[in-house]
């Protein structure tokens, strides 16, 4: 009788690794949508194309980060830059000035 309980509860821990495979390969993967992939996994993972669809997103490659939030750190790093550049331009003018006595 403890045997058969045995059986049952390791088929049990197989069929969940088994339905629950594209949100752990999502996750071995490191994909970055891995939360929204593991619930639609196990929403819709019930259904044959649900769970397809799970692991062909699952073996997808990283979707790219926030292209917007990319676009606006890059141009406040220019902008920092380009103030940085003529604060030193201004101080160097300013140094050349008080040298020659103007």
């Amino acid at each position: 009788m403890g045997g058969n309980t045995l059986v049952q509860a390791v088929a049990a821990i197989v069929a969940l690794g088994l339905y629950f495979l594209p949100a752990i390969l999502a996750d071995r993967r490191k994909r970055h949508d891995l939360l929204t992939l593991a619930l639609f996994n196990a929403c819709l993972g019930w259904t044959g194309f649900g769970w397809l669809a799970a692991l062909y997103w699952a073996l997808q490659p990283n979707p790219p980060k926030d292209v917007a939030e990319e676009v606006v750190q890059t141009r406040r790093v220019v902008r920092m830059r380009n103030f940085s550049a003529a604060l030193v331009q201004r101080v160097q003018s300013r140094a050349t000035r008080n040298k020659t006595g103007r």
